[in-house]
C-alpha cells in the first residue's frame, strides 16, 4: 500500500473557503497563498493589501461581496481557492462556486451565535455532496477545551466531526498542536511551518484519549481498521491516512483541524490535508452527472466584465482539453471561439500558458452568447447540462429611476450585465405598475449593485420602495345607460347602450356578456361595446384596474348612418362610469402565501414581526430535517413584504429566509384605504 506521503499527484484541485461572516476566510486565502509561495508576505485586510477583497466595494462594506479566485502549487500540485462571501446576501456566489469544487473548507470559531450561520453552510454542502474539511479559527484567542467547541459544532453539522489535532497549551495559550492522525506534535511559528517536538507528557492521556476516539470513527466504515482496535494493534500510518481520505470522499466524515489564519499557524497542515485527503476532478464530474468519455467539457460558474478585457467566463475544466482558438458549444447550442485562456489571482487575469487540464480552474476569454451556469463542450453540438443549482429566489425588490428616459435604454443593458455576473440579481419591467424593479437578496446586496453601476458603467439610478399592484372590484350590481352622441357637420357619431354590471367571486377575473334581442345593439358593434368596457377596466374609480366582475349588454340603440365601432366604444365607457358610480368600487390589495425558516429561538419574534405588518399567522412547525429550526406560515399583505428581510435578518443574526408566492385579493379599509386613494389621486395630478 501507498504511503500517505508519497502519494502521486491528483491533477488540479479547486478548494471553496466558506464559513460564516467574519469567521476569516479571506485571511486563511492569504495565509495560504503566502505558505504556498504564491505571494512573498501575507497582507492584511486591515491594511487593504491581501489579494482577495482588494475592491472598493469590499472596503466600504468590510465584508467581502463577491467570490475571490487564486490559483497556487504546494508541493507541486495545482491548487485553486474560492473565498466565497460569508453574508447570505451574497451568497449566489457560495453556491455558484461549490458547485464545481472537489471539496470545502469551512472556516468557523468557536462562537454559539454563529452555530445556526454555519448550520445553513454546512445544509447546502449536504445537498450538494460535497465533502469538507472543517478548520477551527482564532485558536490564538480561545479559552474553551477544544472537546467542548466541538461538542457545540456538532450541533451543526448531521455528519460526524472528527479531530484530527488537539492543541498544545502554555500558560493559557495555544502554542502548538498534536496530530493525532501522524502521533506527533508541532509548536506554532509565526508565519512559519511548524516546528516537530516531543509531545508534552502531561498530554499524553489526553492525546490517547482523542487518538482512540478519532480512529473509532473511521473504524466504523472500516472493517480491517476496526479489527486493529479490537485486538488493540497499532493500526499502519497508511491505512488511517487512506481510511481519512475514502471516507471524507464518501462523505460519511468531517475531518476538523485547528489553527490562526492571521498568524498563519496550522496552515501548512491544512495544506497537506488538501493534498493528500481531497479527491480529484474525476470525483466532481461524476458527482455534476458527466458521464464517461463525455469529451472536453467544462462548466462554467461565473461570468465577470473586467473594466479592461471584456467578458470573462470562470469555469472547470471536467474532462479533455481546451485550447485557446477552440469553439465550444453551450448548452444552450450557441457556440462561441475561446479569445484566451487565464489563470485568476484576485483580481488579475493572467495568461494560462497552455491547454487548460482536467481539474483546471481558469477564465475564458470572449464567450459573449455563453452564460453562468452552461455546460460547454469542444463539439459541434449542444452538451448535456450538468447539475447546477437554480439561482437563488430574490426576497428584496426596489423600482428604479433615472433622471433622463434617454438613459432607461443604457441603465437596462448595464443592469442586464449585473444580473450576468450575479444571477441572484433580477431585473424587471412591471406591466402591472410600469416600474422598472431590481431584485435581490436584501438592502446591501442592491446597494452594491447600484454602486457597480455607478463605478462601472457611469449610471447613477435612484431607488424607491415599489408600487403594488392593487386591483378594483364593483362592491355590487347595477344598472346604467352610456349614450354617446355628437354632431358637427356631415356624419355624426352615435351610440347607445345599457350595461348591467355585477361582482363576481375573488380570482374569477372578467366575464363579457350580451342578451340583445331584436337587433336594437347591431351583432357588428357588440365587439366595440366589450372593447370599451375592457379599456375602463384598466383604470377603475380609484385609479386602479378593475377585476372579478361581470358586464352584460342589455339593451341600447343605434343609428343607420352616424353608429360607429367607435362611438358605442364611447358609449360603453359612459355607462361604465355610471354603473360604477351608483355601485361603488372596492379597493383590493394582494396577498401572499409566506413560508419562513427560522432558527427556534426566533420564532416568537417572527410572530410578532408578522402580525405587526397585518399578517396572519396560520402557524409553524419544526422545519424538517433541520435541528433547531422552525418554519412559520402566514398570509401577507404584499404592501407589508417591502422590507421583511430586512427585520427577518436582524432579528434572526442575518440567517432568517424566506419563500412566497401570490395567494388571494382581500380588501383594503380604514386608514390605509385612504392613505392609497390619496397617493393615487397625488400621482394623477
Amino acid at each position: 500500500m501507498e504511503k500517505a506521503s508519497d502519494r502521486a499527484a491528483r491533477g488540479p484541485r479547486c478548494i471553496a473557503l466558506v464559513g460564516p461572516y467574519q469567521s476569516g476566510k479571506t485571511t486563511l486565502l492569504e495565509a495560504l497563498l503566502c505558505r504556498s509561495g504564491a505571494i512573498p508576505r501575507q497582507g492584511s485586510i486591515a491594511q487593504g493589501n491581501t489579494v482577495g477583497d482588494n475592491t472598493s466595494a469590499a472596503r466600504e462594506h468590510a465584508m467581502s461581496v463577491e467570490m475571490n479566485v487564486a490559483s497556487t502549487s504546494f508541493m507541486g500540485e495545482s491548487l485553486t481557492f474560492i473565498d466565497c462571501p460569508g453574508s447570505i446576501e451574497f451568497a449566489q456566489d457560495q453556491q455558484s462556486a461549490l458547485a464545481v469544487c472537489d471539496a470545502a473548507v469551512v472556516v468557523c470559531e468557536a462562537d454559539e451565535k454563529k452555530i445556526p450561520a454555519l448550520q445553513l453552510i454546512l445544509k447546502q454542502l449536504d445537498e450538494l455532496g460535497l465533502p469538507r474539511l472543517l478548520f477551527i479559527n482564532k485558536v490564538d484567542r480561545e479559552e474553551s477545551r477544544i472537546r467542548d467547541v466541538l461538542q457545540m459544532l456538532q450541533l451543526a453539522s448531521e455528519r460526524p466531526l472528527v479531530l484530527r489535532q488537539i492543541p498544545i497549551w502554555q500558560n493559557g495559550v495555544v502554542t502548538g498542536f498534536i496530530d493525532l492522525a501522524l502521533d506527533r506534535a508541532f509548536l506554532y511559528r509565526e508565519h512559519a511551518q511548524s516546528e516537530l517536538i516531543a509531545a508534552p507528557d502531561e498530554l499524553a492521556d489526553r492525546k490517547k484519549e482523542a487518538r482512540f476516539q478519532m480512529l473509532e470513527k473511521l473504524a466504523d466504515y472500516d472493517d480491517r481498521l476496526m479489527e486493529h482496535l479490537l485486538d488493540d494493534i497499532e493500526p499502519p500510518e497508511d491505512l488511517i491516512f487512506n481510511d481519512l481520505s475514502r471516507e471524507l470522499a464518501e462523505g460519511h466524515i468531517t475531518p476538523v483541524l485547528l489553527g490562526s489564519a492571521e498568524h498563519g499557524n496550522g496552515v501548512f497542515r491544512l495544506l497537506k490535508a488538501i493534498r493528500h485527503e481531497v479527491p480529484d476532478v474525476s470525483h466532481t464530474a461524476a458527482r455534476l452527472g458527466l458521464a464517461d468519455g463525455a469529451g472536453s467539457v467544462a462548466q462554467i460558474f461565473k461570468t465577470v466584465y473586467a473594466s479592461h478585457g471584456g467578458k470573462y467566463s470562470l469555469c472547470r475544466v471536467l474532462s479533455g482539453r481546451l485550447a485557446d482558438g477552440d469553439t465550444v458549444t453551450g448548452s444552450r447550442g450557441n457556440q462561441e471561439r475561446i479569445a484566451g485562456i487565464f489563470t485568476v489571482f484576485g483580481q488579475e487575469f493572467r495568461k494560462h500558458g497552455a491547454n487548460a487540464v482536467p481539474g483546471d480552474t481558469v477564465a475564458l476569454g470572449r464567450l459573449e452568447s455563453i452564460a453562468a451556469g452552461e455546460t460547454i463542450a469542444v463539439s459541434k453540438t449542444a452538451p448535456d447540462q450538468l447539475l447546477m443549482p437554480p439561482p437563488l429566489t430574490p426576497v428584496y425588490g426596489l423600482a428604479l429611476l433615472v433622471n433622463d428616459r434617454k438613459d432607461e435604454v443604457k441603465l437596462t443593458a448595464a443592469v442586464q450585465r449585473l444580473v450576468a455576473e450575479d444571477p441572484s440579481l433580477v431585473f424587471e419591467h412591471d406591466a402591472g405598475t410600469r416600474e422598472m424593479v431590481l431584485w435581490g437578496q436584501g438592502d446591501v446586496h442592491l446597494k452594491v449593485a447600484l454602486e457597480r453601476l455607478a463605478g462601472k458603467y457611469g449610471l447613477s439610478a435612484r431607488t424607491e420602495p415599489r408600487r403594488i399592484a392593487y386591483r378594483e372590484t364593483v362592491r355590487g350590481p347595477a344598472t346604467a345607460r352610456g349614450r354617446h352622441k355628437k354632431q358637427s357637420g356631415g356624419h355624426g357619431q352615435f351610440g347607445d347602450v345599457v350595461l348591467e354590471i355585477r361582482p363576481l367571486e375573488r380570482g374569477a377575473g372578467f366575464k363579457f356578456t350580451d342578451t340583445i334581442t331584436g337587433g336594437v345593439v347591431p351583432k357588428q358593434y357588440i365587439p366595440a361595446v366589450e372593447a370599451g368596457v375592457r379599456d375602463y377596466l384598466q383604470r377603475g374609480p380609484l385609479g386602479y384596474p378593475l377585476v372579478d366582475l361581470a358586464v352584460n349588454l342589455s339593451d341600447g340603440s343605434y343609428h343607420n348612418v352616424d353608429s360607429s365601432e367607435m362611438a358605442f366604444k364611447a358609449a360603453a365607457r359612459l355607462a361604465m362610469v355610471q354603473a360604477m358610480e351608483q355601485a361603488g368600487s372596492i379597493l383590493l390589495e394582494p396577498i401572499v402565501s409566506l413560508e419562513i425558516h427560522v432558527p427556534s429561538d426566533a420564532t416568537a419574534r417572527i410572530n410578532q414581526i408578522i402580525t405587526g405588518r397585518r399578517g396572519q399567522l396560520l402557524g409553524y412547525d419544526s422545519r424538517p430535517g433541520w435541528r433547531g429550526w422552525d418554519t412559520v406560515q402566514a398570509y401577507l399583505p404584499e404592501a407589508e413584504l417591502q422590507n421583511l428581510i430586512i427585520d427577518l435578518r436582524s432579528a434572526t443574526a442575518g440567517v432568517g429566509t424566506f419563500t412566497y408566492r401570490p395567494h388571494h385579493l382581500a380588501e383594503v379599509t380604514g386608514r390605509l384605504l385612504e392613505q392609497v386613494k390619496a397617493a393615487a389621486l397625488a400621482e394623477t395630478g
